[in-house]
């Protein structure tokens, strides 16, 4: 039985849209009335008849009203949205959703997201791992020093890619901004949010990520991926990724920075031909990204900041960092 449109019909903050649409004038208020299939990632399935939603102008397309339903829902995994039936009315808008609820929150905790940098190690397949060596041993240094004062410096030889790294526009883009270019609020005490991709997903598309609200964070892919680190399976065709229209929709939406702890947040199989999207969009948007996270498992959904700042090479356009969260009460 078709749910009462009472019940039916809610709002969802537009304000995005509505500054894309500013061209029309502030009386004019649009609903889409539609039928929608909801085809899930995990299994099952969601019907809808008659549904009426809230759009910020007189015309939006299948694809932004299925994205815009299931953030309106907050639907999670959502594999498929087919909407049939569509027709826009010019109707007010019903007024605010969203009620504070109550619930018990952890104590400040802090959550290692990084893998672990050891001599020898492999990140990438193929591609050579650090060296760590001693500059100055304890033994050595005793001559440079008062009886009992001793000192260790070590050296390390490594490629920017290694471990837990971040990628700004440089990395991509020549001319881009560098290690020295991008800001720390790009990269440090961001609110996160993440995103839990289904076991056997390997294309995080729009529709997995229509759901969450990313604007002005760090978005965080969640595939479990991390698992494989260091052995041969990590680099498997399998490896999950990022589509580049949801890169572009992250863009569009204002995220802050995207990780993924997979070995790549592109398409590395071959059928990928060598293309990389989601790298190509986000850097040319400013958008740095953090790949090989580990540990993602330990975070809520939301309610946490996300640091991964390197240091400030000039020159450079990756650099190993230490990427963390502050889960607050």
């Amino acid at each position: 039985m078709p749910q009462p449109e009472a019940d039916r019909t809610r709002d969802i903050d537009l304000d995005r849209w509505r500054l894309a649409w500013s061209g029309f004038g502030v009386d004019e208020q649009w609903r889409a009335q539609f039928d929608a299939e909801v085809s899930f990632a995990n299994g099952g399935g969601l019907r809808t008849e008659g549904f009426r939603l809230d759009i910020p102008g007189p015309e939006i397309s299948d694809d932004d009203l299925a994205a815009l339903f299931v953030r309106h829902l907050g639907l999670l995994m959502v594999a498929e949205v087919r909407i049939s039936g569509k027709t826009i009315i010019e109707e007010p808008h019903k007024g605010g959703r969203g009620v504070a609820v109550d619930s018990p929150t952890p104590a400040r905790r802090l959550v290692e997201l990084s893998h672990v940098i050891s001599d020898g190690m492999t990140t990438l397949p193929g591609w050579p791992g650090p060296r760590i060596t001693d500059w100055l041993t304890f033994a050595a240094s005793w001559e440079r020093y008062a009886p009992g004062t001793e000192f260790h410096v070590a050296r390390i030889d490594l490629i920017a890619n290694t471990g837990t790294y971040v990628d700004t526009p440089a990395h991509r883009w020549a001319g881009g901004d560098d290690l020295t270019g991008v800001s720390l609020d790009s990269l440090a005490d961001l609110p996160g949010v993440v995103v839990r991709v289904p076991t056997g997903v390997r294309a995080v598309d729009r529709l997995l990520l229509a759901a969450y609200e990313v604007a002005g964070r760090a978005v965080l892919l969640h595939t479990g991926w991390d698992a494989h680190f260091g052995t041969e399976g990590y680099g498997a065709p399998e490896a999950p990724f990022l589509t580049g229209d949801a890169a572009q929709a992250l863009a569009d939406a204002g995220a802050a920075l995207v990780g993924i702890d997979s070995i790549n947040i592109d398409d590395m199989s071959p059928a990928a031909g060598g293309q990389r999207p989601a790298h190509s969009t986000l850097l040319a948007a400013g958008i740095p990204i953090v790949e090989h996270l580990n540990g993602l498992d330990a975070l809520p959904p939301s309610g946490f900041r996300f640091t991964a700042a390197p240091p400030r090479v000039a020159g450079m356009g990756t650099f190993p960092v230490r990427a963390f969260a502050v889960v607050n009460p």
